[in-house]
């Protein structure tokens, strides 16, 4: 390993240092793919190095100062000839080291996946693996998912919807989600592949984290998406949503997701007002459900809540009497009110009880402008 280092280090420092007479730049070059291509772990491990800055802090960090000052000074001495034989040196270590492409890496998942002999360990290995491979795919990394969709890695990832073990297919509509959040070609990928009602049986699962993790994956499939919102809507999903908000005794965070996806739903009917909106809109009862989350004691479930009504009350489907003798809106919102001024006294959230009264306010303004109309 010393001599790895030593080797690295000296090289760049005579490159950087010492005029190369067949290099009119006025130093010895390391080739521009060679160092993005870097990877240079130490041993028995599988780190590696993205960028020649990360290569050199690791190899000064891995070296004998002594022995770096005196090699350093017998590289000075080396001829043109010899400093371009270390040169092949190096870039012989990078290729050997070099790291495997993102479309190599979901190859071998891939592969892992489809191989029915693999051990549980390696499909959870697996699955992790494409997680981390999509995660950029928010940043316009359009590459990888297309990638993943051609190597039929997204076929394989359903099928681990059907595994007997509930972290498989909680991985496995993780993927789902993160996949198809913000990409409709994604989501009409995968509502190809008939998934949509297998994830929303998930939603209902007594595991916590498949229930979560399948909600996820639904809400990124339908968000903003007409042809899934119609899919959603058949298979009786704003009933659904509305079995999850009257329940209390539900995880939090799958009661957030719920309301939070009914509050999108909501305001994409708003911005296509041409569409016909699903009569589940209206009813009395989700309508209810969502104004009692006010009362919750998790500021951020109120908050949500409160999105999801401003957005219901601007929908001309829904009816402001239903909204203050069926749903108490006007108690609910004066409650509420008495609640955040009693919170403002916490310097810590301060802040944000005073953002969550700010839309409190304007969502009673639109209620009020609703019963005028009505």
């Amino acid at each position: 390993m010393d001599r790895i280092c030593l080797t690295l280090l000296l090289f760049v420092a005579v490159a950087m240092c010492r005029a190369d007479t067949n290099n009119s730049s006025g130093g010895l070059l390391l080739p521009t793919d060679a160092v993005d291509s870097v990877l240079v772990p130490p041993e028995n491990s599988d780190g590696g190095f993205s960028s020649l800055d990360s290569m050199l802090n690791w190899a000064i960090s891995n070296s004998d100062p002594e022995k770096l000052k005196e090699s350093a000074q017998a590289q000075q001495r080396l001829s043109p000839s010899e400093l371009q034989k270390r040169q092949m040196e190096i870039k012989e270590i990078m290729e050997k080291t070099k790291m495997p492409s993102d479309g190599e890496l979901m190859k071998i998942a891939i592969s892992d996946l489809n191989n029915k002999s693999a051990s549980l360990e390696d499909r959870y290995r697996a699955l992790q693996e494409l997680l981390e491979l999509v995660e950029p795919i928010d940043n316009a990394n359009g590459e990888s998912i297309m990638d993943l969709h051609k190597l039929g890695g997204l076929v394989v990832i359903t099928q681990e919807l059907n595994h007997s073990d509930p972290g498989i297919r909680t991985i496995a509509a993780w993927i789902l989600g993160k996949a198809s959040q913000n990409n409709p070609i994604v989501q009409q990928q995968v509502l190809e592949l008939q998934v949509l009602s297998k994830l929303m049986k998930m939603v209902k699962s007594d595991s916590v984290e498949e229930a979560n993790k399948a909600l996820y994956a639904v809400s990124a499939l339908i968000r903003n998406n007409a042809a899934s919102q119609e899919k959603f809507y058949a298979e009786a999903g704003g009933w659904m949503l509305h079995d999850i908000l009257r329940n209390a005794n539900l995880d939090i965070r799958l009661r957030k997701k719920a309301v939070l996806l009914l509050a999108d739903l909501a305001a994409y009917q708003l911005e296509n007002v041409d569409r016909d909106g699903p009569p589940f809109f209206n009813d009395r009862d989700l309508l209810k459900s969502v104004v009692d989350l006010t009362a919750s004691p998790d500021l951020d479930l109120q908050e949500k809540a409160l999105v999801a009504i401003k957005s219901f009350l601007q929908l001309r489907i829904t009816e402001a009497l239903v909204f203050r003798d069926f749903c108490a809106l006007g108690n609910a919102l004066n409650r509420m009110k008495q609640s955040l001024h009693d919170l403002m006294a916490d310097e810590y959230q301060r802040d944000y009880v005073m953002d969550v009264e700010t839309l409190r306010i304007e969502v009673e303004q639109i209620f009020h402008k609703k019963l005028v109309k009505q």
